[in-house]
């Protein structure tokens, strides 16, 4: 387990790392992921209609809602690992 965690910490680092910027719906996917991933289900209350950002992250994370955390860290590490390259 505390591999895995590592892993997923390291992947975290590694997306900053990347060569390019991914395109706006694979950051919604990594942030999900990665939200996910680190806290759970997703938490709080979901940003006002003019908050366009914050509306499509909190919906991008609730969607993963009920995903276990072990499988979203490892979903981020794949996609991680596939924008490497």
């Amino acid at each position: 387990m505390a591999s895995a965690r590592l892993t997923f910490e390291q992947a975290a680092r590694d997306v900053q790392l990347l060569p390019q910027r991914p395109d706006n719906e694979t950051l919604l996917r990594l942030y999900a992921l990665y939200k996910q991933g680190s806290e759970g289900d997703v938490s709080g209350e979901k940003p006002g209609f003019f908050d366009f950002v914050g509306t499509a992250k909190h919906e991008a994370w609730s969607r993963l809602k009920g995903t276990p955390r072990e499988l979203a860290q490892q979903q981020y590490i794949d996609l991680v690992a596939s924008l490497k390259g």
